[in-house]
């Protein structure tokens, strides 16, 4: 226990605390994702007493990480008195979030909840040396921490690439233009530690993050058997999150859905089959089937995106998207026939192509997959995170403090 919470809490209380040492960071996630909006509530999940729930609650609160109401307001038509509330602290600690992509980069500023503090312009040019993007961008989250006087946990970086570990280097940043085998963790977190900002680094891969994220705090909170398929920029990924945890293989390179062929005669592609899921359904792809040429502004994604939105009754607009929803409907349905999922989520584009056109989507994933066929329809949802990939980049500095937050924090 820190000195101040020491002198703080003493006699029964401090008892208490000992006894709910080891639940403060159980506690701490709940509060995080949400799961546990009262203190009745965090009781009950963490099968403590009132008291020591409320010990715990205390503690977390004089770490400056949540906020205790211990005088809410009553629900109507409920009797008796409420619950304390508890939420996240509004002016805690943040982590230091970046994101790169074949687009640009961005730099954020995400405090508990995966609340978005703060965020830097983007920046729409990449260099094809590391050291050079991941400088630019550590130094725009050292601009949003001074000007924000936060105090920082850690730093995470989300890249469009499998991050193999336990080396922490991008395998395939296909679309950046970097040198194959790339240490991004090391730059990282080496740019991170000269830009005098505390905490460690982490690194991965954007798709895996935004996942992490949507688990937690969007569309796939309460999923146990998570599937998330999405295309940003260019490419496209998917991430797998068992149990609440992402399943990553044996060194980190798990899910590279993008690699799976759903058009045999299709376009090559940058890993040198033909026809993979990465350049038949992602932005590039659907810009070029409705006959449009790629311009250098805005991003990609901006482009395809405001084409659904704005030219869906364009016959051929309207073609290009049903071609690109049939091909991700066929590697979905794969990927439920290997997986089984419990639910699906999609990111980016394909976000805007289930809006679209959902019955068209649910009903290739259905007449495709053998569980569609047999045990139902598998929920496929939208994420509703913006920048999740941000977000997750974020989860991955803040998880040594849910983890256990006296210790990093009153160390």
């Amino acid at each position: 226990m820190n000195g101040n919470a020491s002198s703080r809490a003493t006699g029964p209380t401090q008892t208490r605390l000992e006894r709910g040492r080891g639940a403060l960071g159980p506690a701490l996630e709940l509060v995080h994702t949400g799961r546990a909006p009262t203190r009745a509530v965090l009781t009950a999940e963490l099968g403590v007493t009132r008291a020591t729930a409320g010990a715990v609650a205390a503690e977390l609160a004089a770490l400056g990480l949540i906020r205790v109401d211990v005088r809410p307001a009553a629900a109507a038509g409920v009797h008796g008195r409420p619950s304390h509330r508890l939420d996240v602290a509004e002016q805690g600690p943040v982590a230091l979030a970046a994101q790169v992509h074949s687009d640009g980069y961005r730099a954020a500023l995400v405090g508990l909840g995966g609340r978005i503090v703060a965020t830097s312009p983007g920046c729409d040019t990449i260099d094809a040396d590391p050291a050079q993007v991941l400088g630019a961008v550590v130094a725009a989250g050292a601009r949003l921490l001074r000007e924000t006087g936060r105090r920082c946990v850690g730093a995470g970086l989300a890249v469009p690439s499998s991050v193999a570990e336990p080396e922490g280097t991008a395998l395939n940043p296909l679309h950046l233009a970097w040198p194959v085998g790339a240490p991004v963790r090391d730059i990282f977190a080496r740019q991170v530690r000269d830009a005098g900002i505390t905490g460690p680094a982490f690194c991965g891969n954007d798709i895996n993050l935004a996942a992490l994220a949507e688990h937690r705090h969007g569309t796939g909170r309460g999923s146990r058997d998570l599937l998330c398929v999405a295309t940003g920029h260019r490419g496209v990924g998917g991430a797998l999150v068992l149990d609440g945890r992402l399943h990553t293989g044996s060194s980190g390179l798990a899910l590279e859905v993008g690699h799976l062929t759903v058009n045999p005669a299709g376009r090559p592609c940058h890993c040198g089959s033909r026809g993979c899921l990465d350049v038949e359904a992602d932005p590039l792809a659907l810009l070029t089937d409705a006959g449009r040429v790629p311009g250098p502004e805005p991003s990609m994604l901006d482009q395809a995106t405001n084409l659904l939105h704005q030219e869906y009754a364009d016959p051929h607009v309207q073609a290009a998207a049903g071609a690109l929803i049939d091909r991700l409907g066929l590697g979905l349905a794969g990927l439920v026939n290997i997986l089984n999922p419990d639910r699906i989520i999609l990111g980016g584009l394909h976000r805007e192509l289930l809006a679209v056109d959902p019955e068209r989507l649910r009903a290739v994933v259905a007449e495709r997959s053998l569980w569609g066929r047999n045990s139902g329809e598998v929920p496929i949802m939208p994420c509703t995170l913006d920048h999740n990939s941000l977000v997750g980049a974020a989860e991955l500095a803040w998880q040594p403090v849910l983890d256990d937050p006296l210790t990093v924090l009153a160390g």
